[in-house]
């Protein structure tokens, strides 16, 4: 039986977007799942828009969720010239033919077809006239000689049976008039080179299908099973784009959502095993199948994603937790210093309540990180005469004690309340905004013992 192998074949032309990195998840899986072998191809034959940058981008995207592939990646600009054989074997097999039509006259066309509100197939002008009719002064492009009769039936691995009449499928391009592939050519020549057995990408890509199986018929190659996965949607519906807010993995990780909360939020998105929701990266390679990915879009939904990234906070080791945050400070906010590592890591039992990203930790923990804060404007009028006395009452009692923890501080802050005439809140928060910079935040024996006591007599000497 043939080694699985399957690939992902972004174009270098933007920031990789989001439904492309589940698609290269899903095909990563499946090979996983099957023991085979998955390879990244950069499709960087638009050499206007492709960028060195963009193609950074990519890897690092699939890097940062976990994605690997194998053999480094396959530069699809460097396998031009096959592709290029490739369409002169089939004019050779008069299998393709030269087309001398005008820009102007292919316009006519659409325009004609637009007028009587049908689909715009090309005519087929060129399609079985002989070298001798052709013109001397115009570069032809070449165009493949798709079916004219009968029907084409795809069995699809995720949508099922697809039938297509094959007179709807035009005689498309696959050299243009410069002598540059398209990418019906290009992607089919390549899979064929790479050996690629499953060709797992978006619906949109339906009708590429059906003229990539015509070339690979044409040329005897064996052909690749096939499955479409339906696209991402935005929450109102609409088809995702790379214009829509947070839909790159760059988004994402810059506000504080981890990799491995992410693609389990993908994974999920439009695939399903029994009522499983939570999978780690074993379970998700074990339990992967294409009989689970659902024929409907699936709508990207950002508060889900906080819920999913939550729930990793909450459950993950506090070791690799901490790694994460030192990690995303480093790329996304700033670099956590020495002095301050120590006592993050051993808080973050508590800055970690409530949090549904890295960034909610990063903020929860800015008291540990800078003690030169400015307390806020609003939150300095809230220290009165009656909480500047109860902060220096409190300086007065912690110094009468040896042990600084939560049971010998409970004692002194009870003994404030009654003493002042107060509650929790009328001691809690002058302490708070006076050792955070803010009245809100963690709750204040975890900011009192995660400070220690020196820490909280220098901050706290400095007010009044």
């Amino acid at each position: 039986m043939k080694t699985v192998a399957t690939r992902f074949a972004p174009s270098p032309t933007g920031p990789l977007h989001i439904g492309g990195v589940r698609t290269a998840l899903f095909n990563w899986l499946y090979s996983k799942n099957k023991g085979g072998k998955f390879y990244l191809r950069i499709e960087d034959t638009d050499k206007e828009r492709s960028k060195e940058e963009f193609k950074d981008q990519i890897i690092n995207s699939l890097k940062w969720i976990g994605i690997n592939y194998e053999d480094g990646e396959y530069i699809q600009s460097k396998k031009i010239d096959d592709h290029i054989y490739v369409a002169n074997e089939l004019l050779k097999k008069g299998l393709a033919y030269k087309c001398y039509c005008s820009s102007d006259e292919i316009e006519e066309q659409k325009k004609r077809a637009k007028q009587k509100k049908i689909p715009y197939i090309y005519n087929r002008k060129w399609r079985d006239k002989s070298e001798t009719d052709y013109p001397k002064e115009i570069n032809p492009v070449i165009r493949f000689k798709s079916k004219i009769e009968g029907k084409s039936i795809l069995k699809d691995l995720v949508q099922g049976k697809i039938e297509i009449e094959n007179n709807t499928i035009e005689d498309f391009v696959i050299l243009r008039a410069d002598g540059s592939p398209t990418y019906n050519l290009s992607a089919s020549v390549d899979d064929h080179l790479m050996g690629m057995t499953h060709i797992i990408r978006g619906d949109d890509h339906k009708i590429n299908t059906f003229k990539q199986i015509q070339i690979y018929e044409a040329m005897n190659w064996e052909v690749p099973c096939f499955a479409h996965i339906p696209l991402i949607h935005t929450i109102d519906g609409k088809k995702l784009s790379k214009r829509d807010n947070a839909s790159t993995l760059d988004d994402f990780s810059s506000i504080g959502i981890m990799p491995n909360a992410l693609r389990n939020y993908l994974l999920r998105l439009g695939w399903s095993y029994k009522d499983k929701e939570i999978f780690d990266l074993n379970e998700s390679i074990k339990y992967f199948n294409l009989e689970g990915i659902g024929k409907s879009p699936s709508k990207l939904d950002i508060s889900r994603i906080y819920s999913m990234n939550e729930y990793y906070i909450k459950n993950i080791n506090e070791d690799d937790l901490f790694k994460f945050l030192k990690t995303y400070c480093e790329t996304s906010k700033e670099k956590i210093p020495d002095s301050a590592q120590k006592k993050i890591k051993n808080s973050l039992h508590f800055l970690k309540n409530k949090a549904k990203t890295l960034e909610d930790i990063y903020k929860n923990s800015q008291f540990l990180i800078d003690d030169k804060f400015q307390i806020k404007k609003e939150d300095k009028k809230l220290l009165d005469k009656t909480a500047i006395n109860i902060i220096k009452l409190f300086i007065d009692d912690i110094n009468k004690i040896s042990d600084f923890n939560r049971k010998t501080l409970e004692p002194i802050i009870d003994n404030l309340i009654k003493s002042n005439n107060t509650n929790f809140k009328g001691v809690g928060q002058p302490l708070r905004i006076c050792l955070t910079g803010s009245r809100f935040g963690p709750g204040i024996y975890d900011i009192l013992c995660s400070l220690g006591k020196e820490e909280v007599y220098k901050r706290l000497s400095q007010i009044g």
